[in-house]
């Protein structure tokens, strides 16, 4: 369809017709203060394989004012429609287009947004091209292989500073020139403009200088760790360019945290834009520095893996955030130096955790997604293509070994620098280092959707001497609506074998690697061996699949899941434990029986943490409705008893206070709260800074604690763009109808908020124990969404149709409102999936409720 849309036919047609060589695109932001419109003057020289051929160029402005192709003017009121301008009779051989457009800024964290800071009152702006919104800023050939070379002139304000893919030049009369970057992709150009403040270094090695830059607001830069952040950058550039033995390819590297971004970070060529969340304004726990040094390290290895060699079309979306995910956590794992050596272990209990949800949903898909057009792909950053596909490549270095696969990787970038490619190219690099064939390797698991489960077969003799031992796969249905067939997989997994030891730690006895595949693979396990308290499948997470335990295990595991030595396989166990919860196959009051077990034991933070959110997940959603608040009482008891008990000033003691407030309900517990905030009662060592604070008030608001008098009065101590969030949160959090109208009419019937605004507003209104005061609204979001989807951006529509959706309303009345919207609304394709995603939560939610009243009433 015409529009927005841009379908992979039209795409090959036009990579078929046109070869991009080089844009000249002149800005003119020096109104960037007043807001509006701004000037945007592109100038595309190309080449056309045929002549008198007719193609396009996208752009999405509110006015074009003219239109030159080949010296000859074109009138720019019928050429322009639809985001597209139609560019007929070219040339065979080169062309030039020139285009003059009145482009619009935009609050959405899409093109070129624009914030103004409370705190110094001034703009900022940068740009967010991924996936087609280059067009929003310079007439574009909008897609991944027609690369070319981009050379940006900018007029700013005096005092700004501009950034871009190259080194940032003088300016002269505000004017910044920059020089032509290599041939990149529309995608990863970028522009970041504004009073920013900027701290410099360089990495230096072996005769190579590159220089290194770190930016942020003014209003942040008491807050900013540049030395940390360079430390991880250059762990980065000593481990990628090791094991890509290919040197870094842009002439220097920016780091710049930008306000309201909706991604956590983007590959900007030289250029990366982060969430300025992660420059951190209070004290967090070292799982959030953790998780800032990955999003540091994927956008630093997307430099040669996604913005040096680029994917052809968006099919291979999943490769480049796959890859990219990959290597920063085994750079992580294995760097030098690294403080986090257990990253594998976060990998296991988050991006796998999100990965399993992913692939059990109506929207499963293959690895490989088939993308047609960019709706498809705008809704494809999902924890298939990022986690799942992550997960696939550790299990295919193990199939094929780490050596082979970077020797592979090595020749891949070599071959193809500065060029586009599809998954046959690496998988070519990869058979000739490796001398596997991985063509039945790549259709098993790239080009199929699903889960399999691994189970452990064990016999033993009287004597407890192991007889058989057996690993048996499944492939259960995919789920209702889904494509495909199910299917079994070849696996390399390792089996990890434990048992007690004098200190009742369970520690790791025997490893055993293995290929499993088909529905039963014998294991070698020397007969006469006594059996391990403890058989652990896919240890040390090498491969992709839902493993349980057999009888003994588990019932050992109950007992002892804190008292595994070491951190992966308790998370693993974990994972598998939580997996049971939402399958139905264990009861939410078992669920949290065994993480109040063993939780005081667990020592890595991320898993802690983790846990934290999943037993609040758990009781809000599958426990049972008539021992939900027993549950939850019990619960929250024990995160005080934590805190309270935690070492002072420590991570844990932090992470138990959050929990605490995100789940205290008696007037005790919400006394405590707010003896906390105004400082007539303290916990020892835990400092009630900025972001601790704003925790308690929004739960305090919440319970009807506080009113918009007190709201503003914590905003006016932080009078800041998070103390902003943070009070909008805390208004749409307050249990009135008043305050529920209020923020829906914000969100639904006004496209006024900012993307950050918008979201604290969703978060806020959106509250567990709210549930009766919200079942109106589930009417109105199904007679409202449709609308907003047409009508908002996509960033702004998703966020909606995911996060205003009545996921609370657990009730077979709210599958039948979505499956008549579904059958009713003629919904995009788009928006029917991100629809049945948040209708299977809710099955799953009342299967999983069921089992827990079951077990209740057993």
């Amino acid at each position: 369809m015409p529009g927005t849309n841009l379908t992979r036919e039209e795409a090959q047609e036009r990579a078929r017709l046109l070869t991009v060589d080089a844009y000249e695109i002149d800005l003119d932001l020096s109104g960037a203060q007043e807001g509006g419109t701004y000037r945007s003057v592109t100038t595309v020289r190309f080449d056309s394989a045929e002549a008198g051929a007719e193609s396009f160029i996208d752009l999405v402005a509110p006015a074009v004012h003219e239109v030159v192709l080949n010296g000859e003017p074109l009138d720019a009121s019928t050429a322009f429609r639809d985001s597209r301008i139609a560019l007929p009779g070219l040339l065979r051989g080169p062309n030039e287009l020139k285009v003059v457009a009145e482009c619009s800024y935009t609050n959405t964290g899409e093109g070129l947004h624009r914030f103004v800071d409370p705190v110094d009152e001034q703009v900022y702006l940068y740009t967010q091209f991924e996936v087609p919104d280059a067009r929003r800023v310079f007439a574009s050939f909008e897609q991944p292989d027609l690369k070319a070379t981009f050379r940006f002139t900018v007029t700013a304000p005096a005092g700004w500073t501009v950034i871009s893919n190259s080194p940032t030049p003088e300016p002269h009369d505000n004017v910044w020139s920059f020089a032509p970057t290599p041939r990149i992709s529309t995608y990863i150009t970028a522009l970041i403009a504004g009073p920013y403040h900027a701290v410099h270094s360089s990495y230096e090695k072996d005769g190579q200088s590159v220089p290194l830059g770190i930016y942020c607001r003014p209003s942040l830069a008491e807050y900013l760790d540049a030395d940390e952040i360079f430390a991880v950058t250059r762990q980065g550039f000593d481990w990628f360019q090791e094991k890509f033995d290919y040197a870094y390819p842009f002439a220097k590297y920016d780091q710049l945290f930008v306000p309201e971004f909706n991604a956590g970070a983007m590959e900007n060529a030289g250029a990366v834009t982060i969430r300025d969340q992660y420059v951190f304004r209070s004290k967090v726990t070292d799982a959030s520095y953790e998780v800032r040094a990955e999003t540091i390290l994927h956008e630093l290895a997307h430099m040669w893996f996604g913005d040096l060699v680029t994917m052809e079309w968006w099919n291979d979306l999943w490769l480049n955030e796959s890859f990219a995910t990959y290597t920063s956590i085994a750079c992580q794992a294995d760097a030098v130096g690294s403080k986090w050596p257990h990253s594998w272990t976060t990998f296991a209990n988050s991006m796998k955790t999100w990965a399993y949800r992913q692939d059990q949903l109506p929207s499963t898909h293959p690895i490989m997604a088939d993308i047609t057009d960019l709706d498809d792909v705008l809704v494809n950053f999902d924890g298939i293509t990022y986690a799942k596909g992550a997960s696939v490549l550790k299990q295919l270095v193990a199939y094929v070994g780490t050596d082979a696969f970077f020797e592979g990787v090595q020749a891949y970038f070599k071959a193809h620098a500065f060029g586009n490619t599809r998954l046959s190219d690496l998988l070519g690099a990869l058979e000739k280092t490796s001398g596997r064939d991985l063509r039945t390797w790549s259709k098993a698991w790239l080009e199929t959707a699903g889960i399999n489960i691994l189970r452990p077969e064990v016999e033993t003799d009287a004597n407890g001497h192991v007889t058989s031992f057996t690993v048996l796969q499944e492939a259960p249905a995919l789920p209702a609506g889904a494509k495909g067939e199910p299917t079994l997989r070849p696996h390399r997994i390792a089996i990890g074998c434990y048992d007690l030891d004098a200190d009742g730690k369970l520690v790791r006895t025997d490893r055993i690697e293995l290929d499993v595949d088909g529905e039963r693979t014998a294991v070698p396990f020397p007969k006469g061996t006594a059996r391990p308290a403890v058989i652990l499948l896919n240890d040390d997470d090498l491969s992709y699949a839902k493993v349980r335990l057999d009888e003994e295990s588990l019932r050992v595991v109950t007992e002892h899941l804190g008292d595994f030595a070491e951190s992966l396989p308790r998370a693993l166990c974990w994972a598998s434990a939580w997996d049971m919860t939402r399958d139905g196959e264990l009861a939410t009051r078992d669920y949290l029986s065994l993480v109040l077990s063993g939780i005081g034991k667990e020592s890595d933070i991320g898993v802690v943490q983790s846990l934290h959110r999943q037993v609040k997940l758990a009781l809000d959603l599958y426990a049972a409705p008539q021992t939900r608040e027993g549950a939850l009482n019990q619960w929250t008891d024990a995160t005080l008893a934590h805190l309270r008990a935690a070492e002072p000033g420590s991570d844990h003691q932090l992470a138990w206070a959050r929990a605490f407030a995100a789940t205290a309900r008696n007037p005790q517990q919400l006394d405590l709260l707010q003896s906390l905030l105004n400082g007539s009662e303290a916990v020892e060592g835990l400092a009630v800074d900025t972001e601790l604070r704003w925790t308690f008030v929004e739960r305090l608001a919440a319970a009807g604690l506080l009113d918009e008098e007190e709201i503003a009065a914590e905003y006016e101590r932080d009078r800041t763009a998070a103390g902003e969030r943070h009070a909008a949160a805390a208004r749409a959090a307050q249990p009135s109808e008043e305050a529920k109208a209020e923020a829906w009419a914000s969100v639904v019937e006004s496209d006024k908020l900012p993307n950050s605004l918008q979201e604290a507003v969703i978060t806020g209104f959106v509250q567990t124990d709210q549930r009766e005061l919200l079942a109106p609204y589930a009417g109105k979001y199904f007679a409202a969404v449709k609308e907003v989807w047409e009508t908002r951006s996509h960033e702004m529509a998703q966020q909606i149709a995911v996060g205003l959706y009545p996921a609370l309303q657990v009730s077979r009345e709210t599958l039948d409102a979505t499956d008549a919207w579904l059958a009713s609304a003629e919904p995009s394709a788009a928006l029917r999936r991100l629809m049945s995603e948040s209708r299977a939560g809710v099955e799953r939610a009342l299967k999983a409720q069921a089992a827990d009243a079951a077990a209740a009433t057993a």
